[in-house]
């Protein structure tokens, strides 16, 4: 029986995986997951605990970059293993009284789950023993409007996230479905992307002949221009 609770906490949905589904009280009135979100990205994200000051910090911030995602047609879900009056305790003090970074007078509008039973930490392994066995670890969960997870990145309970990140990460993902490309290290709108490498060898001597819209390092590697305005464009909500 300890082999299979154990297997419980630590079972996470993997890159390519269907969201698990869920139903939740949370500070927004409740939300069914992932079907309220159908045609949009969501970035699902749990915290170790309202009052403390690493997760006050990430929830300014995120509240402070709200209507940023929200261009890019990505919602915020927060969660942590605390009571619904807890939570809008901590949101109150947060608004009224943190000042962090040059934020003040923060409020924070998007929806932040109840999980006192951990049934969602555990359902998307936020629980990590080894780190804590009563506070959910900072997961991030990025799911696409078809409600598959498309990337996941965890961090240690001390470490802060960096949003910047999450941002670019977002914006990548969004860009890699509509152009066809993939994106390099350290990618932002404008740089230049990959295309999938030569396929047969007449592609890839004919790639390596030169073209126009192409730049091959070599058969394997071949970028080419994307302008940033047009991925802003496709992207970004007017």
């Amino acid at each position: 029986m300890e082999n299979i609770q154990e297997q419980e906490v630590f079972s996470m949905p993997r890159i390519g995986d269907k969201a698990p589904e869920f139903t939740a009280t949370t500070t927004q009135g409740e939300i069914n997951f992932p079907g309220d979100y159908k045609g949009e990205w969501v970035i699902l994200f749990s915290h170790p605990a309202d009052f403390t000051p690493v997760c006050t910090s990430e929830f300014m911030t995120f509240a402070h970059l709200e209507e940023k995602f929200n261009k890019a047609n990505c919602k915020l879900v927060g969660l942590s293993i605390d009571g619904l009056y807890s939570h809008i305790a901590w949101l109150r003090t947060i608004k009224d009284k943190i000042k962090f970074n040059g934020m003040k007078n923060i409020e924070v509008k998007f929806p932040l789950i109840e999980d006192i039973s951990m049934n969602v930490a555990k359902k998307y392994g936020m629980i990590q023993p080894g780190e804590s066995k009563t506070q959910a670890v900072r997961a991030v969960f990025f799911i696409d409007p078809t409600g598959t997870v498309r990337a996941i990145i965890y961090y240690p309970l001390s470490l802060g996230r960096n949003f910047d990140e999450l941002y670019r990460a977002l914006i990548a993902m969004q860009a890699s479905d509509k152009f066809n490309v993939a994106t390099p290290a350290d990618w932002e709108p404008g740089d230049d992307v990959i295309i999938s490498p030569a396929g047969s060898c007449g592609v890839a001597a004919e790639r390596m002949s030169g073209t126009d819209e192409l730049e091959c390092e070599d058969w394997f590697f071949c970028t080419k221009k994307l302008d940033k305005d047009l991925v802003l464009k496709e992207i970004l909500k007017k």
